[in-house]
């Protein structure tokens, strides 16, 4: 390239960004994906408007090669971020009703959509009737994954069952149309067919073999404690020869891009996967995606569509519209899904946005769609994407969708246990120990249950605002439900099975105590230690002396050798401990000691504990012990205790800690059948 090119190349991409963000703001303040706007900067800055004068003068023939390579590129770092975020724990908890949803809103616009693309192939004398019509329907079958999660972020429906469900089938809807698409690809191949056969045995590398090998990735990045150049330039060499290799298979370079970003890990270091997708949706979404738009626009000429482009268009959208609406509809109704909760589910389903965009670049990279059809796809995309918002706004309605989650916590704790313990979770990632307390203080009383509760902060300033419709907020989502499901099992392996609370909340501090309130707990098990931002909440939750606090005072440790408890000068907080420390030495097999007494009671509290099984003695507290203090005796061992023990009013009565009776202690195969952790 001459410098004088270089100098317009530069030139053209800065003027490209800049439209896209201002056009992308401007469709976010009219509640819109931003995606809309930039897509709509592509079609202006295509031949659409002033005879393609504008085009003319920014991108002429020298241009559009460079311009294409850069687009190409965003698209490939685009497609590794889209199967990098697509993560099947969404649907964990929701299989059935995720997998009627997603095959009902993919069967039906598929079959109408290859009954249409039968019809558009004769009207323009295409050949290949079967290749085309079968692209029309897979372009119609499909769903924005991302985009969609933008929507319900944006709505707050992230934080609802519906909204969950919605992701879960967008995610397996996603699956489904590239797996699709890539059989199309294949059979629009032209030469050297045999190469598409090769697909199967590569997937099956890349999982069996390299999957294996990016795990070691997280081992370099806890050495490095960040995202080192070489474990970055390593993702990203990877992610290219990926996209290359299928390329040379004739599948396109989408593919291999795709498949990259499905294997990589996503267990073990959170922080990793975190810290990837951040550097690529940066440069990918703000810079070359935006590029992307652009050379797809100046396909685009909607000054040439005649009568019979029009009628064309409303047949397309009609397809497009019915086809997703009555397929997800239907798909919501046979798996339970009912009234207004499956038009939500249906309209949700409807986004396309960015995900069609690629789909078409695809077609008319490959000359399966004419230029005049892919205009007319285009703004089928753009209008099912923009209609999606408004309709949601009159099927759901913020009262409605307030009504709902209250409801939705009710439903999930309804049938009133005997007893219920409720770990109030601050940070997902250090809650293990907690955990372990509430599941051993359930399964050693009979009738009672556990409820692990987290309300995941979304403040706006901390949110990835990213024109391309994806966002931190899905990220943190597949995060955060996966560490609590984690958490769940964690306690169902130590016999209590728990329900978990969780939803996604702009106020934590506002919502938190209420939240707790609504739970109507008999326990609560907290740590001390938590957001500066959320002590407002806590505060209020402490002021509560009708439910007993078991805090966790400093570390817990996770294989104590004994149970210490502090017996003071007696009390209700130190019958309360002696009840929390002999169920945990009950539960975990652990001697307990009692710690504080004088004579008399040491000796008729350990007596009374032997005689009900339980392996006691007095004196100091062994090493390594689990140090159980009642709230009225903490400030006596403030630096030694792990657990301060609160009484309620509602249970707890003031007692001598020698005749305070501990709960009668079982073993887990007695226990009554808890519930399943929900979504």
């Amino acid at each position: 390239m001459s410098l004088s090119n270089v100098q317009l190349l530069l030139a053209d991409v800065a003027f490209i960004i800049i439209a896209a963000r201002l056009l992308g703001t401007a469709a976010k303040l009219l509640g819109q994906p931003p995606v809309l706007g930039e897509i709509l900067a592509g079609i202006l800055l295509g031949p659409t408007f002033f005879h393609g004068a504008i085009t003319k003068t920014l991108f002429p023939a020298g241009m559009i090669s460079p311009l294409t390579a850069l687009a190409d590129l965003g698209l490939v770092l685009f497609m590794f971020v889209v199967g990098y975020e697509v993560d099947l724990r969404l649907i964990r908890g929701r299989e059935r009703v995720a997998v009627g949803v997603s095959l009902g809103s993919f069967i039906l616009p598929l079959g109408l959509g290859t009954g249409l693309g039968v019809w558009l192939a004769h009207r323009h004398h295409l050949h290949h009737v079967s290749t085309f019509a079968l692209f029309i329907g897979t372009a119609m079958a499909a769903t924005a994954f991302p985009v969609l999660a933008r929507i319900l972020t944006d709505r707050g429906l992230h934080r609802t069952r519906i909204g969950g469900i919605a992701l879960a089938s967008a995610a397996i809807a996603d699956v489904l149309a590239w797996t699709m698409l890539a059989v199309v690809v294949g059979l629009a191949g032209s030469s050297a067919q045999w190469k598409v056969l090769l697909a199967i045995p590569y997937a099956a590398v890349m999982f069996a073999v390299v999957r294996p090998l990016l795990r070691r990735l997280s081992r370099f990045y806890l050495q490095a404690g960040r995202l080192s150049p070489n474990v970055l330039a390593t993702v990203l060499a990877g992610l290219l020869l990926s996209a290359a290799a299928t390329n040379w298979m004739g599948l396109h370079f989408i593919f291999g891009a795709f498949l990259f970003g499905v294997i990589m890990p996503r267990e073990n270091v959170l922080g990793l996967r975190e810290e990837i997708l951040g550097r690529v949706e940066e440069i990918s979404v703000m810079v070359l995606l935006p590029i992307y738009f652009v050379v797809s626009g100046l396909s685009i000429n909607l000054s040439t569509i005649g009568s019979s482009g029009l009628e064309e268009l409303g047949a397309i959208l009609v397809v497009a519209i019915v086809g997703k609406l009555v397929g997800a509809y239907l798909g919501a109704l046979f798996t339970g899904v009912h009234g207004r909760n499956a038009g939500v589910i249906a309209t949700l389903m409807n986004t396309r946005g960015l995900t069609e965009i690629v789909i078409l670049g695809v077609g008319l990279q490959l000359h399966i769609l004419t230029k005049p059809l892919y205009a007319l796809m285009v703004v089928m995309a753009l209008v099912t994407t923009a209609m999606s918002g408004p309709l949601l706004k009159v099927i759901y309605p913020d009262r409605v969708m307030q009504r709902d989650l209250a409801a939705a916590d009710r439903a999930q704790l309804a049938g009133g246990a005997a007893y219920r313990i409720l770990v109030l979770i601050d940070r997902p990632e250090t809650a293990g120990p907690l955990v372990d307390i509430g599941a051993d203080l359930a399964a050693t009383r009979p009738g009672s249950e556990l409820a692990l509760a987290h309300l995941v902060s979304l403040r706006a300033e901390k949110r990835l605002q990213v024109g391309g419709g994806l966002g931190g907020e899905l990220l943190q989502m597949t995060l955060v439900m996966g560490q609590l499901h984690a958490l769940a099992e964690r306690a169902t392996g130590r016999g209590a099975p728990a329900t978990v609370l969780s939803r996604f909340s702009d106020d934590v501090a506002g919502e938190l105590s209420a939240y707790v309130e609504a739970a109507e707990p008999d326990t609560i098990v907290l740590d001390s230690r938590h957001d500066a931002y959320e002590d407002q909440a806590y505060t209020a939750i402490r002021a509560d002396h009708r439910t007993r606090l078991v805090t966790a005072s400093g570390p817990v440790p996770e294989a104590p050798s004994a149970v210490a408890v502090y017996a003071g000068h007696g009390g209700g907080d130190a019958a309360a401990a002696l009840n929390v420390a002999t169920q945990l030495a009950a539960a975990r097999h652990l001697p307990l000691v009692l710690v504080g007494a004088d004579g008399r009671r040491s000796r008729s509290g350990v007596a009374d504990l032997t005689h009900r099984g339980i392996q006691a003695s007095s004196g100091p507290p062994p090493e390594g012990a689990l140090l159980v203090v009642g709230d009225d005796g903490a400030t006596a061992v403030a630096t030694e205790a792990h657990l301060t023990v609160r009484a309620g009013s509602t249970e707890d009565i003031e007692a001598r800690p020698e005749i305070a009776a501990p709960v009668p202690v079982i073993g887990p195969g007695a226990l009554e059948p808890g519930r399943q952790p929900s979504p």
